[in-house]
């Protein structure tokens, strides 16, 4: 299965993408260097107070930190001064949160958008629920909040239904975003918080939208709005080669086929004492190049210091693999062991060419004993 792919904030692509479905939002301009810029935004916005929201893929960001000393990704001011002065402190400086990585990621971009006052903050998502075979509406009164938060301490706040009545205009913004939902391709849309003005307005303030990456070939617009900047260079790399990469803290390289395989590699490496350094599936129909590409991804991450091959070849070829690794392991000089495990379609074959290549390639019979090498094969420290 392929995984879904996931661009938040881009928040001003999540708010374009919206406003073609009509969901009300708050006017915005995206911010560039120049403090007069942010003094006419606020004549062009006809705004009395001003928002602005550092642009990065993660969550958390009003409880963040910069290292410019700045606290908090998300500020609101009234005075135009003091617009240009804030959008300094963040852009071209890290923001850290709780879903970033401990340096943070820099902000390039800032949303400068139009405060409302919030008489009310709810939560509401549409997302793709196996129990149901579908999508499913869950909200919460409990809005602008981590919802993680309120399932946790408080769950008789959290609300999930198929069917949703509510009053007229949060209905009519409802049935937009579940229009949104299903016109996209989207896996999940989450409003957090859906608020309601003191004039009676029902305003999305802040929104983030997954997309399904098995649609991409009918969202092409949309996919090309996706952003790889702050995203890890192997797994961009990666992808390209339709390739799944997920990077990891440990030092055993896993070179699997199948999601499920690959997460039972990476538990047992765990469970004798080792660490994986990544997630890496092939997937089904792969091809020689893809398995040089892989290896040379995985190469190029200098915490590797051991290589774990596990194929079960159903719809894979395990010859291919081989002559693969083979080929990867001489043209890439690989310098750290590899450890190879295949089971499946034309497996015989494919020990054959593994044992007359002369590479120095670690074969094990089975999972536990592959794992068991792959530890082992780490030079004490």
């Amino acid at each position: 299965a392929k995984l879904w792919r996931y661009f938040l904030n881009g928040q001003i692509r999540t708010v374009s993408l919206a406003k073609r479905y009509i969901v009300s939002g708050t006017p915005f301009f995206l911010a560039s260097w120049g403090s007069n810029l942010f003094f006419i935004t606020f004549v062009t916005l006809e705004a009395k107070e001003i928002v602005l929201k550092a642009q990065i893929l993660a969550g958390g960001r009003g409880k963040g930190v910069f290292d410019s000393g700045l606290k908090g990704g998300v500020h609101l001011t009234k005075d135009p001064a003091v617009v240009g002065e804030l959008a300094g402190k963040m852009l071209g400086f890290s923001l850290t949160t709780k879903q970033t990585p401990k340096e943070g990621v820099k902000v390039k971009t800032v949303m400068v958008a139009e405060a409302l006052d919030i008489s009310r903050e709810t939560y509401f998502a549409i997302l793709m629920d196996r129990s149901c075979n579908g999508p499913v509406m869950v909200g919460s009164p409990q809005g602008g909040v981590d919802i993680e938060e309120v399932a946790a301490t408080t769950p008789e706040l959290i609300f999930k239904v198929s069917q949703l009545y509510l009053i007229e205009k949060a209905a009519d913004q409802i049935k937009r975003l579940y229009d949104l939902f299903l016109k996209v391709d989207a896996t999940q849309v989450e409003v957090n918080p859906l608020g309601e003005t003191p004039e009676g307005q029902v305003v999305c303030f802040d929104a983030k939208i997954n997309f399904d990456d098995n649609a991409e070939f009918r969202q092409k617009a949309v996919f090309a709005m996706d952003d790889t900047a702050e995203s890890d260079p192997l797994e961009t790399e990666a992808a390209k080669y339709d390739l799944k990469y997920i990077g990891l803290d440990g030092n055993i390289a896993c070179f699997v086929n199948g999601a499920g395989l690959a997460m039972a590699t990476c538990d047992i490496i765990d469970l004798h004492g080792g660490k994986p350094a990544n997630f890496l599936d092939l997937g089904g129909g792969v091809k020689e190049n893809q398995v040089y590409a892989a290896f040379k991804l995985l190469t190029a991450d200098p915490k590797v210091e051991a290589i774990l091959v596990n194929i079960f070849g159903g719809i894979v070829n395990c010859a291919i693999i081989a002559n693969g690794i083979t080929k990867a392991c001489r043209e890439l000089e690989l310098k750290v062991p590899l450890v190879v495990r295949l089971e499946g379609t034309n497996v015989q074959e494919a020990k054959r060419i593994l044992s007359e290549s002369g590479l120095p390639i670690t074969s094990a019979t089975d999972l536990d004993d592959a794992a068991k090498k792959a530890v082992a094969a780490i030079p004490k420290k």
